[in-house]
């Protein structure tokens, strides 16, 4: 029998990670794999409709909701569950076991999972280094990923950093998926740098309209910390000393660098904006 569940893939010109990430799924594992586009340019779509995957363009008008958000609200659903997987996040072996015992057992009571994953940098696995932790596993109706008002100043047409409010108990699961990223470091670079943006129009706009409600505390810590020039230098401390960076060598340092030019990209963001607006 095929899992009771939707594998939901947003996309946009990832010819590069796709096939890696639709192989590790495989066929005949789950009732649907929805590939869900921004109007790619490379061979995206034939490389998902050639997997047998149902493809799915997404036009954004600027407003909410957005992707993930738009397909939670007007999809029809095979299934009772959804995860949403990026394509660079392939699913292991030993998650594949955990997750057909979780949406085969699972009782009435949990509606949803935090994932854990193994990061990739540099083409090898980091040892150390903070957590990457994602909710995105969860019962169809049991909630949707948070809204956000950003017209008019956001460019980005996919939740980013935005986390599902999900109604009802939520649990862990103790196996990993593999996330690594085959487009490189300069894609890399680009990629974080539109999500500094983001994040500083996120800031501002959630100092003007003073809601935190919808922030889970680790957002509420980052929030406290971001108008601060030493956030970056807090965040390279306790990534590679506090939480192990330094086992990877040289790789643990580069990337707790790169995360570190990350936030002084968003606190330069937020300084800029604010002085425009006063």
């Amino acid at each position: 029998m095929l899992l009771d569940l939707t594998i939901a893939i947003p996309v946009r010109n990832e010819a590069k990670n796709l096939p890696k990430c639709l192989e590790a799924i495989g066929k005949g594992f789950v009732k649907e794999i929805i590939v869900i586009d921004s109007s790619s340019s490379d061979e995206t779509p034939s490389i998902s409709r050639a997997f047998g995957a149902t493809y799915i363009n997404f036009d954004w008008d600027g407003k909410f909701p957005k992707k993930r958000n738009w397909l939670l609200r007007n999809y029809q659903f095979k299934s009772s569950w959804i995860l949403f997987l990026d394509a660079d996040e392939y699913l292991t072996e030993d998650f594949k076991k955990e997750l057909i015992l979780k949406i085969s057992q699972t009782s009435s009571t949990v509606s949803g999972y935090w994932l854990k994953y193994n990061i990739y940098f540099m083409g090898k696995k980091m040892k150390g280094g903070y957590a990457l932790e994602k909710l995105a596993l969860f019962k169809i109706g049991a909630g949707e990923y948070e809204k956000i008002e950003e017209s008019n100043w956001s460019n980005l047409d996919m939740e980013i950093h935005e986390h599902p409010i999900i109604h009802g108990n939520v649990a862990t699961f103790s196996s990993k998926i593999d996330h690594q990223d085959y487009r490189g470091i300069n894609h890399y670079l680009i990629k974080h740098s539109e999500y500094a943006a983001w994040e500083a129009q996120r800031f501002v706009q959630n100092i003007k309209n003073s809601n935190n409600k919808v922030l889970t505390y680790k957002q509420k810590i980052k929030y406290r910390l971001m108008e601060s020039v030493f956030l970056g230098v807090t965040f390279f401390f306790g990534s590679y000393f506090l939480m192990g960076g330094f086992k990877d060598g040289k790789r643990g340092f580069i990337f707790a660098v790169f995360k570190m030019s990350y936030f002084f990209n968003i606190y330069c963001r937020i300084k800029e904006l604010m002085s425009t607006d006063n």
